[in-house]
């Protein structure tokens, strides 16, 4: 059995059927870990989804602001971007399937001493807290008012974690960190319009990884959302989006014993930052 670990995807569904024979993927006996975004901007979203529900549970996703986008588009509590690619997916015939299928998804996966993020985790966090806090949010997700932890779920404020938070700005502080997060200051204030390469990031700020003293810091995160940042393979960060849908090529980690697996992208979208 081994467990591959998947960057960002994006609706590149044909590099992501391109990877799975590459690494030979027998969902009898191998796992998939994505890092989420499963959809937008590529041309193969609906095609991505299904294929990743068809695997049922050997492939665990976590889900990336592109996910929740997706959810937030269908009903109607959020307007579509000029460069999304959602229509498709809103317009076919097992779209409530698929979309519920996708609200069951997580937001943090943890397994032995490796933990799955779509983009960070706050330096204060411990993976116990963590793990508590996502569970909040997918709970909400869940739940029969999703719609409304939806309709309250964008936004830039509060910026800074607070364990007397409560309500949506509690829920909506926790996905963001989960889902938006790249660099930081050293006491978790998050700024959300930085997502250009490492050496740009703004006075004060610095990747969420490197915080000093950070409360995860003694487990292997895996993540994405950071493409910009490109493949970073450290003792306890793994780093997987290598911007396939901008033309670099899509990632898959093999945990066991790291070794990489890539395949090119096939039609790059223009690049956003």
């Amino acid at each position: 059995m081994a467990i591959y670990a998947v960057g960002d995807i994006q609706g590149c569904y044909a590099e992501l059927c391109l990877l799975l024979e590459k690494i030979e993927f027998d969902p009898g006996r191998d796992r998939l870990w994505l890092v989420g975004d499963l959809v937008n901007r590529g041309p193969g979203s609906l095609q991505v989804l299904r294929l990743v529900k068809s695997i049922g549970d050997r492939a665990i996703t976590v889900l990336g602001n592109h996910d929740l986008h997706l959810l937030a588009v269908a009903e109607g509590v959020a307007k579509p971007s000029r460069s999304d690619t959602l229509d498709e997916i809103l317009a076919a015939p097992d779209r409530d399937e698929l979309l519920t299928w996708l609200r069951q998804q997580r937001l943090m996966h943890v397994e032995g001493d490796a933990v799955m993020v779509h983009a960070g985790l706050l330096p204060q966090w411990s993976i116990k807290q963590a793990s508590k806090l996502a569970r909040e949010v997918e709970s909400a997700l869940r739940g029969d008012d999703y719609v409304k932890f939806l309709e309250h779920m964008y936004g830039n404020m509060p910026n800074l974690w607070d364990d007397e938070l409560t309500g949506y700005k509690r829920l909506r502080v926790i996905t963001n960190a989960f889902t938006r997060l790249r660099v930081c200051t050293p006491d978790g204030e998050m700024e959300y319009k930085f997502k250009g390469e490492v050496e740009k990031i703004p006075a004060g700020y610095v990747p969420w990884f490197e915080v000093p003293k950070r409360a995860s810091q003694d487990v292997t995160v895996i993540f994405g959302h950071w493409s910009a940042l490109g493949l970073k393979v450290l003792p306890k960060v793994i780093a997987l989006d290598t911007g396939c849908l901008w033309g670099g090529t899509l990632t898959a980690l093999r945990l066991e014993d790291r070794q990489l697996f890539q395949v090119e992208c096939q039609n790059p979208v223009a690049q956003d930052w």
